[in-house]
């Protein structure tokens, strides 16, 4: 009986034992699906989800941190062709992103909607108040070199000593962000004018209900289904999320997509490695180097080259000419990250160009095209946990000194920082 018990009782384990890796094989799959067609019902975007509330209005704080470039010899420069000293001021933080989506419509399978922009600066944030002063170069006067016609340059001088202006000026933080009355054009102007006010957009996204992995992706911007910025099919293609959020199920061997209406482009990401935060897997994702590379390295990158003369012939990498609002804008990038959980962590520099000239008079001892770093932000994401505020997308110098790109940006190599 014994033997017969102990029999019974291996065989029992061995039945028992094998009804449970039965069961956990039946159960894993099917936990599993359940799982899946959870998220696939919550993270559509229509009324009623989870992903929708958040959608609509992040939980996330967004603030865009700001380092202007303090000109240290600017009679120097002017008078003596001297090379500029910059000193770094910053960071001057902005608290963005805090209005909710509006003029939402929906329409079969895609949503359209608009981003409100806002700014709200946030004092204890930062390393002083709005009012400093910042010697910076002068908008007007760089645009204009940039934009009037060269046989209009003696016109262009005689404004220019009319107003009393010069390749410099000394504004507070505000008004050089923000905007200011400018006495040669008469207007307002400014780095980020306008934009307290004004609405990125209108974007149609699609919601995901047939095919969630279609989910927030980019259908139209401002009512096309393709950009006319770059005057080419390739670099005119919208693809991807607008970064704020991705698809669920992410595939690590294959990149993931984003545009962004700050460059008026489209790039892609890859992934590079899986970290833990708060015991969850997510994974990083990095711009790839061919990303904003020169054309003599990536080919694709031909038709974002609209600027011949100061990008020597197209082979500078890591900036592109934006000319918006009567500025050429010079917008600069170093390789970025994202976690899929916290969105992507932008960081670029605006910066603009100005060159010798015979006629304008603060110009004649300009020595070379210099495009002149402006600002550089960083814009990161936090959110709250146990009360307290987890930094998610952490603060990283995001050009190198003292050239302010990486090489081979050869305009920056005349300027130096000062510690």
């Amino acid at each position: 009986m014994g033997c017969c018990n102990r029999r019974c009782g291996l065989l029992a384990g061995a039945v028992f034992g094998a009804a449970l890796a039965i069961l956990g094989g039946i159960l894993i799959p099917l936990g599993d699906q359940i799982i899946q067609s959870t998220v696939e019902k919550e993270a559509v975007i229509v009324p009623g989800t989870t992903a929708y509330e958040n959608w609509i209005s992040s939980a996330a704080f967004v603030y865009r941190q700001m380092w202007l470039f303090d000109v240290q010899n600017a009679l120097d420069v002017v008078e003596l062709g001297a090379t500029p000293l910059v000193k770094e001021r910053g960071p001057y933080t902005y608290k963005v992103r805090y209005l909710a989506k509006s003029n939402i419509t929906a329409h079969n399978d895609a949503v359209s909607f608009l981003l409100p922009n806002g700014a709200i600066f946030e004092p204890d944030m930062s390393v002083g108040s709005e009012d400093d002063l910042v010697t910076t170069l002068n908008l007007a006067v760089a645009g204009a070199y940039s934009l009037v016609p060269k046989n209009m340059h003696l016109f262009l001088d005689g404004i220019i000593k009319s107003t009393n202006s010069s390749l410099f000026q000394r504004r507070s933080v505000r008004e050089i962000l923000w905007g200011y009355q400018d006495p040669i054009l008469k207007d307002i102007l400014g780095v980020f004018y306008p934009y307290n006010g004004t609405f990125d957009g209108y974007y149609t996204v699609n919601t995901g209900q047939d095919d969630i992995s279609r989910v927030a992706m980019i259908e139209r911007w401002q009512g096309d289904s393709k950009l006319s910025f770059w005057n080419d099919t390739y670099c005119d293609t919208l693809n991807g999320t607008d970064a704020s959020s991705f698809p669920p199920f992410v595939d690590k061997n294959k990149p993931i997509y984003f545009f962004s209406s700050d460059i008026c482009r489209s790039v892609s990401s890859t992934f590079r490695e899986t970290q833990d935060l708060w015991g969850i897997e997510v994974y990083r994702y990095v711009l790839p180097p061919s990303t904003f590379a020169s054309p003599s390295i990536n080919p694709d990158n031909k038709c974002f080259c609209t600027e011949k003369l100061v990008s020597r012939n197209c082979s500078m990498a890591g900036v592109l000419d934006s000319n918006s609002n009567n500025k050429r804008l010079y917008l600069g990038f170093t390789i970025q990250s994202c976690e899929t959980h916290c969105g992507f962590a932008k960081r670029l520099q605006v910066n603009m160009m100005y060159g010798p000239s015979k006629v304008i008079s603060v110009l004649k001892h300009v020595k070379e095209y210099t495009v002149f770093p402006i600002v550089w932000l960083n814009e990161v994401r936090y959110i709250f946990q146990n009360r307290f505020i987890r930094y998610v997308c952490p603060t990283t110098r995001a050009i190198s000194t003292p050239t302010f790109y990486p090489k081979p940006f050869f305009t920056f190599q005349t300027l130096t920082l000062q510690p």
